[in-house]
């Protein structure tokens, strides 16, 4: 077993986070990384070992348009700067990883000023895909190339390339040699070449022992990419997409059906999160609030490594907007949270949680076994070597009772409440308060946990119980009958919290009405349309959409750019129904304008 499969990882987006200028004039160095040394002990607190961080290297905007992979963006600072952060994380214990944008590069890195240069005498001409002297851009370049994303500010380099593939590498050795970097985040690893990734994954046996390949994958079979030859882990947005929505929907089904589609792609360790740079906050996401304890009590304990988003472990918003992904990736000063492990209910579940993943093996290698599932109530258990550790949710406003399989063990501890209960042939009898949830270990062996402190007291309730043994009984089972409103230290505090400065603090401005997950439901914008298609959807699942073709992909509906994908697969030839299934599993809106750009 390696360190990832045991970490529980924080992200931070630097240039996002230190309020570094949007633009980079390529100046003296800004030291503004060295502001980051105190959120390392924060990261420490909260329970974290590991630190995604990026994109760091010399970039021209948002730091995917990279100009230099050896250089820190001087917005940032140094290498030295660079060097010394990561040696101070590893002093504190955390493990670290770089943003890898290997996709395409900026404007302004050598290989494409050399192209505008010496045009087809360049030696870097094959270094970039479809390079096209009889072109031109926006740029007036003089010629065309093939972009990312549909935009011409990125340049997508050739993979296949040895060239390019040997640079690549040698730029990974470099960031171990200089920085002592532990992984890396592949950016867009969806559209990755295979047979890079497979050097990649080389070189990656080759730098240092377990080192770590994450890739960004939106959708599809994540086994594709997660295996002995590629990728160590990938984003896990079903489980993503799962997680809130199953909440806002009150429909665990979901989640539980998530969670067994994963787990028939193999035993992947995949990357588990709510939120991130490119999604709105999780905090903003959920219809109830409340949500936020059993939406991250499943985050840390169901299979895969879970990651904190930063400042959403403060309970901040923000939201997705139209033309800019800056609400998302707000400047926070960590002194205006010095006390929020003690005092901001979120913070304070978000290091119980982590202190509790890292007392307990069961969650990062335990096997999974369902053992309740109603639209309200969940729960499961996680074994690992004859220890079963019990996971209990409930979504619903009041509290509800469950009967459940133990372990081989005489009493359980609730480890955020400190609830103790005896095994009684066989079972546990435990009760779930409203909009809550709870880990349930044995004693003993295990180590003795401290409640989370939240400053409210759980009064006596009488609850119905719902029993269930295995999966199979619970799609039998109606819903819970649940006894009068119950709280808890937790649940009550974070619905107390909800009315407080410090969770309903706003980071972002919103700018019309987009969703970058938007639900497959939201309908399309009335309106006059000169140019449409009707791509036919299976009648058990959604009816007709029409596509206003006049609309720039940016503005269509999620519904609109399913449908318009599969109507540019019609012109191609026949549209099967696992071609369907594919395009109706990726809800994600960033991933379907994307994929919609992609049709010539």
């Amino acid at each position: 077993m390696s360190w990832y499969n045991e970490a529980v990882f924080y992200h931070i987006y630097p240039l996002g986070l230190t309020g570094a200028p949007k633009q980079n004039e390529y100046g003296e160095p800004v030291h503004r990384l060295n502001t980051l040394l105190p959120w390392i002990d924060h990261i420490k607190e909260i329970g974290c070992t590991a630190l995604y961080i990026g994109p760091l290297f010399e970039s021209v905007g948002h730091g995917y348009e990279t100009t230099d992979y050896r250089k820190l963006d001087s917005r940032l600072g140094d290498n030295e700067d660079l060097k010394n952060f990561v040696a101070t994380c590893h002093e504190k214990g955390i493990k670290v990883i770089f943003d890898g944008v290997f996709n395409h590069t900026g404007r302004d890195f050598f290989a494409f000023k050399d192209i505008q240069e010496k045009r087809q005498n360049s030696p870097y001409v094959n270094w970039y895909c479809n390079v096209n002297f009889s072109g031109n851009t926006e740029y007036n370049d003089g010629f065309s190339y093939e972009n990312w994303g549909g935009y011409n500010l990125l340049v997508k380099l050739n993979q296949r390339n040895p060239d390019v593939q040997n640079y690549i590498c040698d730029v990974i050795r470099f960031w171990v040699s200089e920085f002592d970097v532990d992984g890396i985040r592949l950016d867009a690893a969806d559209v990755l070449d295979f047979d890079f990734m497979k050097q990649l994954r080389r070189t990656a046996e080759e730098v240092k022992p377990d080192f770590w390949l994450m890739g960004e994958v939106i959708h599809g079979d994540y086994s594709r990419w997660v295996n002995g030859s590629t990728l160590h882990s990938v984003t896990n947005y079903a489980l993503h997409k799962a997680l809130y929505s199953g909440h806002n929907d009150h429909n665990y089904f979901e989640i539980a059906h998530t969670v067994k589609y994963l787990q028939n792609m193999g035993d992947l360790d995949l990357y588990n999160f709510v939120d991130n740079h490119d999604v709105e906050r999780i905090y903003t996401k959920l219809s109830n609030k409340a949500h936020f304890a059993p939406v991250h009590v499943l985050l840390y304990t169901l299979p895969g490594v879970p990651s904190i988003y930063y400042g959403s472990e403060f309970g901040i918003e923000g939201r997705k907007e139209r033309t800019s992904d800056d609400s998302l990736r707000p400047a926070l000063n960590l002194a205006d949270y010095a006390d929020a492990v003690e005092k901001n209910p979120c913070t304070a579940l978000i290091a119980a949680l982590g202190k509790v993943r890292q007392n307990t093996p069961a969650l990062n290698y335990g096997s999974y076994a369902e053992l309740m599932l109603t639209n309200r109530q969940y729960a499961f258990a996680r074994d690992l070597d004859g220890v079963r550790v019990i996971v209990t949710v409930n979504n619903d406003d009041n509290a509800a009772s469950m009967d459940l399989a133990a372990g081989n063990a005489a009493e359980y501890v609730g480890t955020l409440t400190g609830e103790k209960v005896s095994v009684e042939n066989g079972r546990i009898h435990v009760t779930v308060a409203g909009n809550s949830g709870n880990i349930w270990v044995p004693t003993g062996d295990m180590p003795e946990y401290k409640p989370v402190e939240m400053n409210a007291k759980a009064p006596e309730t009488t609850n119905t119980t719902v029993k269930a043994d295995n999966a199979d009984q619970t799609k039998e089972e109606a819903a819970a009958t649940v006894a009068e409103q119950n709280t808890t230290p937790i649940s009550q505090a974070l619905k107390n919290a909800a009315n407080t400065d410090s969770i309903k603090e706003t980071v972002a401005t919103t700018v019309g009405n987009s969703d970058c997950t938007a639900n497959a439901s939201e309908k399309a914008a009335d309106g006059t349309t000169s140019n449409t298609t009707t791509a036919s959807e299976p009648a058990s699942e959604k009816s007709q959409i029409t596509v206003d073709w006049s609309k720039s992909p940016e503005d269509m509906t999620v519904e609109e750019l399913q449908a318009g994908i599969l109507a540019k697969m019609a012109n191609n030839g026949p549209v099967t129904d696992q071609m369907k299934k594919t395009v109706y599993d990726n809800i994600w809106h960033d991933s379907l304008v994307n994929w919609l750009k992609s049709f010539r």
